[in-house]
């Protein structure tokens, strides 16, 4: 039987896969005897040109790769026979399966696994998006990532394979469109024809979850455009909390760079919230209340404590002394009193700030506020607003900070307790929540609260 050959060089062996208007065969150099990938891009009736642009992008972007676990580009011509007609892309073959053909033959991945898998996508996605313009891959998923054969201990040598929906920045700054990718494993803004390097990173965190959970990534649950794996997969869970952030629908909230994902994979920087208190501590008053819509904490005053009776006393003899030199200044012959009852308004300034301090904490409240709108902040004083309102745009809300207290040492060595705090931050604003200057008693309260607002707004929390 003879065996169609290409270009008068390419020998076809056998056809590896067949899509619309796309073949993929695995065929013999001649010249080299080696084998080589051939992906066949056919005339037909159904044919459009948006696939002959993505196709010779796709020739042209591997052209310009250079990369140990990416296809190398080999030969690019237009096929004329009897049997074909179109264009033909040679590439490299490597003897691997790809990671769908594992798990379709029941191979399970362990945790320690599908970091390495991760850590080595990145890697690759690493090199891609530093390029310049950067590449933009649009369709990881498993059927697209070959893993070699098993060394020692470690996993195998990972590949990504398939440029077929490939993008750079500079082509999407033009004007292209053109809507790809394989659904489940696509976030939002590709829908909308956008992609940035971010993108690939939800895609590879829907591969990692098919991996982990052996369900693709669209039969599994969703809550608001979040894939919801958790119960499916049996993670820690700090890898669990990696997993959410790699698949935030929210570009703002997912990992900006595969940089970032690959420091936070290795380095993990967040807190282990499973030790922190679960529910409202016993005694406390905080009152706290949520539905899908809102949510509002009412923190309220911390009540008198020892350190308000030293600062009444010392209020009241700074005041007391400020208000005879204001009066012995005002008895003096006019106009030259004028200057000397002027030098005391600073001083009056201190002492009214020491007097506020003391009545907000008997008798002052502080209020959080968030809806769909906005986070809000604001100080009452006898059920009075006082005119110190923060308020931020609820979108613009990305990260919740909490610091557990610690020490300092001063230029003599002397050690200074700074107390736990939780920072909500909200595009350029901050709203900080921290014991002793928010009528927060204890730690506990702080934890609680960093812990509810956590699960409320779908936001991990970061040491």
């Amino acid at each position: 039987m003879n065996r169609e050959i290409l270009a008068n060089r390419y020998e076809v062996q056998q056809q590896l896969g067949k899509k619309s208007g796309r073949r993929t065969l695995l065929a013999r150099d001649l010249v080299t005897g080696d084998l080589v990938i051939v992906k066949l891009l056919a005339f037909s009736s159904d044919f459009e040109w948006d696939t002959l642009k993505l196709f010779e992008r796709e020739a042209q972007t591997l052209k310009s790769l250079s990369h140990p676990s990416i296809s190398r580009y080999l030969d690019y011509f237009e096929v004329n026979s009897a049997t074909d007609q179109g264009f033909a892309l040679i590439q490299t073959y490597i003897p691997a399966k790809t990671l769908d053909q594992y798990l379709q033959a029941g191979r399970k991945f362990t945790e320690i696994e599908v970091k390495e898998i991760a850590k080595a996508i990145l890697d690759i996605l690493l090199y891609l998006h530093n390029l310049h313009p950067p590449v933009i891959h649009r369709d990881i998923k498993p059927s697209n990532i070959l893993l070699g054969e098993r060394s020692g201990n470690h996993v195998g040598q990972l590949y990504l394979i398939d440029f077929g929906s490939v993008q750079t920045v500079l082509s999407s700054e033009i004007g292209t469109k053109t809507v790809v990718g394989t659904y489940g494993y696509m976030p939002q803004e590709q829908f909308g024809g956008r992609t940035v390097p971010a993108s690939d990173l939800y895609s590879l965190g829907a591969t990692l979850i098919y991996l982990v959970t052996g369900t693709q990534p669209a039969d599994l649950p969703q809550k608001d455009f979040r894939i919801q794996f958790e119960q499916f997969a049996n993670l820690t869970p700090s890898l669990t909390k990696w997993f959410k952030r790699m698949i935030e629908p929210d570009l703002a909230k997912r990992f900006a760079s595969a940089s970032e994902a690959l420091t936070a994979l290795e380095q993990p920087q967040y807190t282990d919230f499973t030790a922190l208190t679960i529910g409202k501590p016993a005694g406390s008053k905080i009152q706290l209340t949520k539905n899908e819509d809102c949510l509002e904490i009412i923190i309220p005053p911390v009540g008198l404590q020892p350190s308000m009776m030293f600062l009444g006393l010392f209020a009241t003899a700074w005041n007391s002394f400020i208000l005879i030199w204001t009066i012995g200044a005002l008895s003096a012959p006019f106009p030259g009193n004028i200057p000397f009852a002027l030098f005391s308004l600073p001083f009056w300034g201190v002492g009214f700030s020491m007097i506020y301090g003391i009545l907000y904490g008997l008798f002052g409240s502080l209020k959080i506020s968030i809806d769909y709108q906005q986070i809000s902040l604001n100080h009452q004083l006898w059920g009075w607003k006082i005119p110190r309102r923060r308020y931020a745009p609820r979108e613009s809300i990305y990260k919740l900070v909490y610091t557990p207290k610690y020490f300092t040492k001063d230029a003599d060595g002397d050690k200074t307790q700074v107390p736990a705090q939780l920072d909500i931050l909200a595009g350029i604003e901050k709203f900080e929540l921290s014991i002793n200057g928010n009528n927060l008693k204890s730690e506990a309260e702080l934890e609680w609260l960093a812990k509810e607002l956590s699960d409320w707004l779908n936001i991990e929390i970061t040491s």
